[in-house]
């Protein structure tokens, strides 16, 4: 098979106009214009406000390419566009091809006879999907959905990325362009248009089978050569079948095999299948490769103590699922770079991290985002991209081109390693229990989507990954009971959504929690960049512009006055809102990770962002690190020593959870200090840590100090040492920092340059200091917005060229 690349270099016009500007493909309208310099950036203060023309208007894509006349005389010549964004006509010169209506799907004509040999020209139109979008509600009725106020359409008529129209958390840019790579495809006798891997496990040993699909059919024997590597070397001598017709198997075993874990568990060793396909005188035609690792993930329901559980294994292991939620990272399809996806999933394994949830409000990700999670250790749950919505599953049409991309993607995804999930859809089901959303759409053409459809062809296509209808879903009884805590899964927003406690979350005995979260703004130079010290007020209309959620900032505010003294200046607020985003999820995690075997997993909202703004990340949209990134990698740790207090009877728990696949020993060290440093009772206790389980230690009574002292002058500290190793520290307080006699610390700080990027920084501090953060523009840290006691020393490892402008800070500089 001969390959054409159509990437590149492209032109750029509105329909019917004259003006033709530069484009490249991969990309999309908004990033050509911002590249000729005709667009402002849509980011910058409330310029977006202004563009939603773009998404009104029809655009045209044109370019030549050269095929040379043994080209044109191959017996197929395929166009392939792997991601056409999103109402497309398609002319070669000058003939009509074909129209394509689905973002997500890869479509593929035969297009031999529109070429000739030399130069060729092809023209690609895009009509105005928000012009589409609000014609189709109009003709066919308005579909019901959430988040319709922060969004132009809900976009449930036309296959394209739903958060495309806006969502509570990011901007309105509806974008039309080549998002994914476009070519020509030389056909000869045959190519291999279809490759399953499947395994099966025993012990100390793998069964791999490899189905293959060749097209066209073959009259004539054509021969298949497989090979299997590991880490680029060849493990299996070359398996030759010859054969005609359309499909053949291949299989091999794989005797004492390297397993694939999810990160924290063991190892990702990945093999790689290599396929060839050769004529009958072994001339190749085509020639593929795929990597995958040897594991067995399952969805483990079963009737237990509580109702039904609902965790994952691996290989027959049960794992905590520890994770978060994400979305695309990027508003532009297409545009996020492999090392963008790389430096993201590192970031979520530097956490400690083993799952990301990819949420169906964006796109099926890029190959290199899963390559990416294969090669990290972390699973995926991924959603089939519908969400927050009614979707007209009644529609035949709907449902075939619905059909198409659930089987370009599942083909695409299903041999990854990091597959755990198919889910068919997000909070849906919540939705079906309201009278608006029954009128648009009723259970029973729900289930001809995501009872019927999806699983259908999972289970055809697939058939090793397990499917979950939607998330949140209640397996058993009403399943309009989306939040019931015996089973399945839930989405808990009572604490943003309904300003329930943070404590409330300690209420909450769910099985798996998949979607629960806390706002924040980005950092103070992340705002910089968007805005000019006039907005520099979170009630500013920029600010409130770069706040998708109604509630947003009054939450924020609710919140903060509830735990904290006001912020000093605005920097102090933004700050804040960080470590106040930080507790809410420490609250709700460190609870539910104490509360396993019953509850197995937390994937909190959200991971990444596409845009600067406030939103429930843990990630800002340049990747740096909010303080919730930095405290997630503290309570996702493999060993947690965790702390339960009770303000009440003045008591503390001290809990220890471990997802060690082993039994271990340690040593847990607690001392309780005023706010001043002083220690005033302390203790060690040597103690086992049974393997993937919670333990109690102990309760400390803390009458007598606070009878002495006072809740407010307490400070407890707690340590886990194994092997005389610190593994995971944690504070307690029995009443809220604001009421906290904190003193101003006095830092004494070291550092020592380790190489050209990397610098040491120790520091010191004479009294508590409490989320204590080193603050550098672009810069990570090993460790940040941690507790300082007096007397002991924190080593963290700047990664930044120059720390010349590093500042330090803590708690009480946000108000003092």
């Amino acid at each position: 098979m001969q390959i054409i690349s159509l990437n590149g270099a492209w032109e750029l016009s509105q329909k019917d106009k004259d003006d033709v500007i530069k484009a490249t493909v991969p990309g999309c309208v908004h990033t050509d214009l911002l590249a000729n310099g005709l667009l402002d950036d849509p980011f910058y203060r409330d310029n977006e406000a202004t563009m939603k023309w773009i998404g009104e208007t029809d655009w045209v894509y044109r370019r030549t390419f050269d095929v040379t006349r043994d080209f044109t005389r191959l017996d197929q010549v395929i166009l392939r566009c792997e991601g056409l964004d999103t109402l497309a006509t398609i002319r070669i010169n000058g003939n009509d091809v074909a129209s394509t209506d689905n973002m997500f799907r890869t479509y593929e004509f035969n297009v031999k006879k529109y070429l000739r040999s030399g130069v060729n020209s092809i023209e690609i139109e895009f009509d105005a999907p928000l012009t589409y979008a609000e014609k189709m509600e109009t003709e066919k009725g308005k579909m019901a959905g959430w988040v319709d106020g922060m969004r132009l359409n809900s976009g449930g008529w036309i296959r394209k990325e739903p958060c495309n129209f806006g969502w509570d958390w990011g901007p309105m840019l509806p974008t039309s362009g080549i998002w994914r790579d476009i070519s020509l495809l030389g056909i000869g006798n045959g190519r291999i248009d279809d490759a399953r891997i499947t395994q099966v496990h025993h012990a100390n040993k793998v069964d791999v089978s490899v189905n293959l699909k060749i097209s066209p059919r073959q009259k004539e024997p054509v021969t298949v050569v497989i090979s299997l590597a590991r880490d680029g070397l060849t493990i299996m001598d070359n398996r030759r079948i010859t054969f005609d017709g359309d499909t053949t198997e291949v299989k091999f075993e794989i005797h004492n095999p390297d397993l694939w874990y999810p990160n924290g568990m063991g190892e990702q060793p990945l093999y790689e299948v290599l396929v060839g396909l050769f004529d009958r005188e072994l001339k190749q035609l085509d020639y593929i490769s795929k990597r995958f690792g040897l594991r067995e993930i399952k969805l483990e329901r079963h009737d237990d103590e509580w109702g039904e559980s609902f965790y994952f294994s691996c290989n027959g292991v049960p794992f905590f699922a520890k994770g978060a939620n994400w979305i695309p990272a990027s508003p532009y399809p297409g545009q996020t770079t492999s090392e963008e996806y790389h430096s993201l999933v590192q970031a979520a394994k530097d956490a400690n991290m083993n799952m990301l949830r990819v949420w169906g409000g964006g796109i099926y990700e890029n190959d290199e985002f899963y390559n990416a999670c294969d090669e990290l250790g972390i699973t995926v749950w991924q959603d089939f991209m519908f969400a927050c919505g009614t979707y007209p599953s009644f529609d035949k049409e709907f449902m075939a081109n619905v059909r198409a991309e659930a089987e370009d993607n599942v083909r695409r995804i299903r041999h990854h390693a990091c597959l755990a999930l198919w889910c068919g859809n997000n909070e849906i089901e919540q939705g079906m229990g309201s009278d608006n959303w029954q009128e648009v759409l009723s259970w029973e053409d729900y289930g001809k989507l995501f009872d019927d459809l999806l699983p259908s062809i999972v289970a055809e296509l697939d058939g090793q990954t397990d499917y979950w209808p939607g998330s949140p879903h209640s397996p058993k009884g009403d399943r309009n009971d989306w939040i019931n805590p015996d089973w399945g899964d839930t989405h808990l927003w009572m604490v943003w959504h309904g300003k329930k406690p943070f404590e409330w979350y300690r209420s909450r005995p769910d099985r798996f929690c998949s979607e629960f979260g806390f706002q924040s703004f980005p950092e103070p130079q992340m705002v910089d960049e968007f805005t000019i010290p006039e907005d520099h007020d979170i009630l500013s209309p920029v600010m409130q512009h770069h706040q998708r959620s109604p509630i947003g900032n009054g939450t924020i505010t609710h919140y903060q006055k509830d735990w904290f003294h006001d912020p000093k200046d605005f920097a102090s607020m933004l700050w804040l809102s960080q470590i106040l985003q930080g507790m809410a999820m420490k609250y709700a995690i460190e609870h539910w990770r104490r509360n396993m075997p019953r509850t197995m997993g937390t994937l909190y909202w959200q991971f990444n962002d596409m845009w600067p703004a406030a939103s429930w990340s843990a990630l800002d949209w340049k990747g740096n690190w909010k303080a919730l990134q930095y405290m997630t990698k503290r309570f996702y740790a493999p060993l947690l020593i965790s702390g339960l207090e009770d303000a009440d009877a003045n008591t503390v728990e001290i809990h220890i959870t471990s997802d060690a696949g082993i039994e271990k020993s340690g040593q847990v060290i607690w001392t309780v200090t005023n706010t001043q440093g002083a220690t005033l009772q302390s203790g060690v206790i040597d103690t086992s840590i049974p393997y993937r389980a919670n333990t109690l230690v102990d309760t400390l009574d803390l009458s007598g100090l606070v009878a002495e002292h006072g809740q407010s002058n307490l400070i407890i500290w707690l340590e886990l040492r194994v092997n005389d190793v610190l593994v995971s520290d944690n504070l307690v307080t029995l009443s809220r920092p604001k009421t906290l006699d904190l003193q101003e610390p006095n830092f004494n700080v070291t550092t020592r340059q380790l190489d050209e990027n990397h610098h040491e920084i120790t520091l010191q501090t004479d009294v508590p200091a409490l989320y204590v953060w080193l603050e550098l523009k672009g810069a990570r840290m090993t460790d940040n917005f941690f507790h300082l006691r007096p007397k002991q020393s924190k080593r963290v490892i700047v990664e930044a060229e120059n720390i010349s402008d590093i500042v330090i800070n803590s708690l009480i500089d946000t108000y003092q």
